[in-house]
This record gives C-alpha cells, sequence and structure tokens, in this order.
C-alpha cells in the first residue's frame, strides 16, 4: 500500500490546472474513454490478444493455489501412509521371524513396499513441477500482454499529442499571445502520461482483479458453503466503498497541490525566461521570496494528503484482517471438524492473499484513474478549442508565378470589440513595387502585417491578393508566399545554421551562407569557434540585437517569397550596418510585393507609395518628394529626423 503515494503530477499553469467545470459532469470520464477508445481500436488485433493473455495470466494465478492444495494433500496422505506401511512392516516382520516363514515371502513384501514408496513421491514431484509451470505461466502471460499492447498504448499516445501539438499550430495569434506556455505543454505531457497511466491501471490492475475475484468467488462457492464466497464478497464492498469515498474526499488535497505546484512553477519559469529583467533590477531574492511563498503552501497541502494517505491505509488493512480471520477461522474449524482438510485452508489462505495485494492498491490505481481520466480530458479540451482563424471547405491554394497585386479595401479591425484598431484602411501595392507605412508607435502599422499572414480576420472590407480574398485562401499557402523580418526578432535555441535554414529547410548549405552573405552575417559567423554550428541561446540571447536581426533578414531571403514585409527590420542595426543591408534588402524587393513598415523615414524615401497613419487611419500618402510638398505630418516627422541625425553626428 506504500505505493499509494501522495506525490503531485508534473506541474502546469495555474489557468489550466483548475478543474473545469464540465469534470463534475455526470458520464464526462465515459466520454473521454469513449474518445480514446477509437485511437485504440486501431490496434484491435492487439487488443485482442492482450485480454486473452491477461485472462490466461489470471486463470494461471488462480490455478496456483488450487494446485497448492492439491499438492499439501497429497503429501498428507503419503506421510498418513508411509506410517501405516511402516507399522504393517513391523508387524509382518514380527511374524515372520514367528512362524520362520520362507525367505521370498518376505522378498515379495519388501518389492511391494518399493512400489508404494515410489508412487508416492512420484504424485508430489509431479504437482510441483505443476505448480511451477503455472507459476511461470503468470508471468510469461502477464509479459506477453505487456509486450503486445505495449504498441497500441504508444501509438495512440502519439497520435493524440501529434493532433493536439497540429492544432494549437492551427490556433489564432489571439489564443497564443494570451495562454501560458508552460501550462499549455503540462496539458499535452500530463494527457500524454494520462493515456499511458489510464491503460495501465485499467487493462494491467482493474480488469485482471474483477476476473481474478470472479473466479475465485466461483471456486469458493461452488467446492466449499455459501459463507466463504459471502464473506469475501462483503469484504470486498466495504473495502472498494471506503477506498472510493476515503479517495474522493482526499482528492481535494491532490488538486490543490497540483495548483500550487503548477504556480511555483510558473513562477520559476517565468523568473528564468526573464533572467536579464530580474538582473537589471537586482530582484532576486524578491523572486525567490516569491517562489518560496509558491513552495510553502505546496508543503503544507501536500502534509495534508499525506495524512489522508494514512488514514486511508489503516482503513483498508482493518478491513482486510477483519476478512481474513473471519474466513479463516471457518476454514480452521473445518479443518478441526474434518470436513476441510489441510490443503483447503492453505488454498483458502491462498486465494485471499492473492486477492488483498491487488486491492492494496485500489486507492492509488483509482485515484490515478480519476486523475489520468481529467488530464486526458483536459488534452482533449485542447482539441476542441475552436479555432478562431480555420480554413472554409471551398479554401483554394494561392499559387504566384510572379509578384501579385495586393489590397486593403476599407479594413476595419480591432483586437477588442470596444477598442477599433484599423478605421477603413485603403491601399494597394502594385505588383512587384513598395509602399511604406509610417507613423507613431500604436498607429496600427504592425497590425497590416499580422493581417497579410491572417494572424487574425477582419471585421469588415477585405484582403485581397491578386483579386482573391485571403480568406478564401488556405492559409499554409498564403503563409508560403509571405515573408517577413519582423522587428522583434525570436530565434529558436538552436544553431546559427538552423535558424537561417528555417526560411527554406530544404535549401543546400551554399544557399543558406549565401543569404547570410546577403545578410552580412556570414563573416561574423565564420570567426566563431564553431561557426555555423554556433548555438544562439534561448530566443536569440546569446546574440546581440543586431546579429538577431541580420539572421533574421537571411532566413527571410532564403525563403524567396514574392510578397515581403519589413517591419523595422533593420531598426537594431548601426547606421554603417543600415545602409548596407537597406541596399541588399532593396536588391531583395526588386520584383516582389513588398510592405515596408518603418520609423526610419530615410529607409523609406525610394518608395513607390508612403503612407502616413495615426490612429488606425491613413493621413496622407504619396511618394517621398510629393509628402515633403505637402508640408504636413511627414514633412514635421522628416525634418525632426534630420535634426537628430545631424545632432547625432556632431
Amino acid at each position: 500500500m506504500r505505493s499509494n503515494s501522495s506525490s503531485a503530477h508534473s506541474p502546469h499553469s495555474p489557468s489550466s490546472t483548475k478543474e473545469s467545470p464540465s469534470r463534475s459532469e455526470p458520464g464526462r470520464d465515459w466520454k473521454t474513454l469513449q474518445r480514446l477508445f477509437p485511437y485504440l481500436w486501431e490496434y484491435k488485433w492487439r487488443v485482442m490478444a492482450a485480454l486473452s493473455f491477461m485472462v490466461g495470466a489470471k486463470v494461471a494465478n488462480v490455478g496456483v493455489p488450487i494446485v497448492l492444495k492439491k499438492l499439501v494433500d497429497t503429501l498428507n496422505t503419503v506421510t498418513q501412509t508411509g506410517a501405516e506401511l511402516g507399522s504393517k512392516a513391523v508387524d509382518t516382520q514380527t511374524v515372520n521371524n514367528a512362524l520362520g516363514t520362507l525367505d521370498s515371502n518376505a522378498g515379495a513384501i519388501s518389492n511391494f513396499e518399493s512400489y508404494l514408496h515410489n508412487a508416492f513421491v512420484l504424485v508430489p514431484v509431479a504437482l510441483l513441477l505443476s505448480y511451477a509451470l503455472l507459476r511461470l505461466s503468470v508471468s510469461a502471460f502477464t509479459e506477453l500482454r505487456e509486450l503486445v499492447f505495449a504498441k497500441a498504448t504508444q501509438g495512440a499516445a502519439r497520435r493524440i499529442a501529434l493532433q493536439t501539438f497540429d492544432h494549437l499550430h492551427g490556433m489564432s495569434l489571439r489564443f497564443h499571445l494570451e495562454r501560458q506556455t508552460g501550462g499549455m505543454t503540462r496539458d499535452i505531457e500530463r494527457g500524454v502520461r494520462g493515456i499511458e497511466s489510464l491503460i495501465s491501471y485499467s487493462l494491467y490492475s482493474i480488469i485482471p482483479t474483477f476476473i481474478e475475484v470472479t473466479l475465485v468467488l466461483g471456486v469458493m462457492a461452488v467446492q466449499y458453503d455459501i459463507w466463504f464466497a459471502l464473506i469475501t464478497v462483503v469484504a470486498l464492498t466495504l473495502y472498494v466503498y471506503f477506498t472510493v469515498v476515503v479517495t474522493e474526499w482526499r482528492t481535494k488535497y491532490r488538486r490543490q497541490a497540483n495548483e500550487f505546484d503548477s504556480a511555483a512553477n510558473t513562477k520559476a519559469v517565468d523568473s528564468l525566461i526573464n533572467y536579464e529583467t530580474v538582473k537589471y533590477f537586482g530582484n532576486e531574492a524578491f523572486e525567490s521570496e516569491r517562489y518560496d511563498k509558491s513552495l510553502v503552501r505546496l508543503r503544507d497541502v501536500r502534509l495534508k494528503a499525506q495524512r489522508s494517505l494514512s488514514l486511508l491505509n489503516t482503513g483498508q488493512q482493518l478491513i482486510i484482517a477483519c476478512a481474513l480471520v473471519a474466513i479463516l477461522y471457518r476454514a480452521t474449524v473445518g479443518v478441526i471438524e474434518h470436513r476441510l482438510s489441510l490443503g483447503d485452508l492453505v488454498m483458502i489462505n491462498a486465494f485471499m492473499i492473492q486477492l488483498y495485494i491487488p486491492l492494496n492498491f485500489l486507492g492509488m490505481v483509482y485515484r490515478e484513474i480519476k486523475q489520468s481520466l481529467t488530464d486526458l480530458d483536459r488534452m482533449f479540451a485542447l482539441l476542441d478549442k475552436n479555432q478562431e482563424i480555420a480554413d472554409t471547405p471551398r479554401a483554394t491554394q494561392l499559387r504566384l508565378s510572379a509578384a501579385p497585386t495586393v489590397r486593403f479595401e476599407d479594413v476595419r479591425f480591432s483586437y477588442e470589440p470596444n477598442r477599433e484598431i484599423l478605421k477603413g484602411i485603403d491601399f494597394t501595392i502594385p505588383a512587384g513595387k513598395t509602399v511604406a507605412v509610417v507613423g507613431p508607435s500604436g498607429s496600427g502599422k504592425s497590425t497590416l502585417a499580422r493581417l497579410m499572414f491572417r494572424f487574425y480576420d477582419i471585421q469588415s472590407g477585405s484582403i485581397k491578393i491578386n483579386d482573391q480574398d485571403v480568406r478564401e485562401l488556405t492559409q499554409a499557402s498564403l503563409r508560403r508566399a509571405v515573408g517577413i523580418v519582423p522587428q522583434d526578432t525570436v530565434l529558436f535555441n538552436e544553431t546559427v545554421y538552423y535558424n537561417i535554414a528555417y526560411g527554406r529547410p530544404s535549401a543546400t548549405r551554399e544557399e543558406v551562407e549565401e543569404a547570410a552573405k546577403s545578410a552580412r552575417i556570414h563573416d561574423f559567423i565564420i570567426s566563431t569557434p564553431k561557426g555555423y554550428e554556433t548555438m544562439v541561446g534561448e530566443r536569440g540571447l546569446k546574440l546581440s540585437g543586431g546579429e538577431k536581426q541580420r539572421v533574421a533578414i537571411a532566413r527571410t531571403l532564403l525563403k524567396n517569397p514574392q510578397i515581403l514585409i519589413f517591419d523595422e527590420a533593420t531598426s537594431a542595426l548601426d547606421s554603417a550596418n543600415e545602409r548596407a543591408i537597406q541596399s541588399e534588402l532593396q536588391t531583395a524587393a526588386q520584383n516582389k510585393t513588398t510592405l515596408v513598415i518603418a520609423h526610419r523615414l530615410s529607409t523609406v524615401v525610394d518608395a513607390h507609395e508612403i503612407l502616413v497613419m495615426s490612429e488606425g487611419q491613413i493621413l496622407e500618402r504619396g511618394n517621398h518628394h510629393t509628402l515633403l510638398a505637402m508640408d504636413g505630418h511627414y514633412s514635421k516627422m522628416w525634418a525632426m529626423q534630420q535634426n537628430s541625425e545631424n545632432i547625432d553626428t556632431v
């Protein structure tokens, strides 16, 4: 029973640890099992074979006490018969000596005694071999069951985890901005482990125990009086009822432990991810104190869980002890009254031990099955989350042989209903031309890039590529056609080569290096000890801001899409590198439809058209010279930036 540990599962986010209200609905566990069943039924032959081996193991296990009974009874008979033969042998020798019987008669008696002795010895040996064979069969069938069913378990877990992973990649940007990464990955991890635990505990514990109980009760009811079966049934009923009630009661401590564990994990992960910020403000002690508060709450609830576990263990052992005393008392009385043999007593005792050993773990098994169902249900809940941005049934592939024309037609969009970000935006990017968008922060410039990728759907208006509404295109084909160099570059914790090649994983090494050269980062890469195999660290933190941005530029140049978006693509570069890379970007943008989102006006003077945005509206539009001649917002921004650059030069 010691394995009824109260240790919590791996943590996940507080938001996801809280019990879903749906968990309390009647039949929710059954619905979860129904959803799991099709994944397992793909391996139906393995399922049937595993069930056959499981039944075989239990039949063999029940046969062990029966053979043990026969062995004890046989040995008892052999012992009694040997004593009787010995007594008869003495009597015969006495008579022979007295009467002077012939030696040939004594020899015949001796041969007969030897024959009987060999016969009585062979029977126990055969039973011993049968006993050993049954024991071996139990282990063999059990191992075969696990070996055969392992592929079904792992296959189902893999499919569900992969399906969930793909589904999450299909969720909108809104979902991913609101989610907690640690909690969501924990949900997947726990769900996968929940599948394995659920199958393990149900197929390897609950069902086999039920089969064995049925077989044992049948044997006892048929072979002995009905009281043996009744005592066993009453004890089992009390045991199961007590275990379920107490386990349900102590589940709240388990749930709290999970929540506090998740809270502690979330604080630790957030603190470590934001390591630099913690160091900047010298808040190591503050972070440690926050983490320790979570650990204290976790410790307290785990202590409560342990105390409730001790109560569960004690109650279970009391029920088992009372049942064993009652059954063994009846068996002992039966032996004394010669209604039962010693073998019967041994068999009944062995049956009870075999039944109660797995029942010792019932509390843990029941709790783990309930927790596994909860974890699996939570992963299925991720699968059930609505994909805000989904391909329509009639969505078509976007196929471009040349740079397309992109149109924003009266586009209105808001992240939240009460705050409109874009207010009727209208503009066109002609095929192969560059349109730049400038304006203060918060004017909606970067939102244009997100809408181009269809990370969100607009509330009204349309965005068209060659007169095809992006909402009528498959997201995969749309995003293959668009490349972006974002303002905030995030890299994978992988090598430099991996991060550049991510733009087109099928690219050759020569193509990757050529893209790096175009982004003016090749020389830096080869100057490092490991060259292109240099690890960039978590989110690319081992690289400077300029180096990360040049990797992002190289990645997009390698992708070579027909539509390009530069969102402050050179904001992290110094002036010298900015001018050098700007020429490379202009070369890359030739014959490509390009949207440039910029803060530095000097980087967009050659654009076909420049849009000046403020508070979600286009205030001015035209080329550089036209906008300067207007003497409006653009002209003032230009003058301010020129003055700033002159001051920096001085």
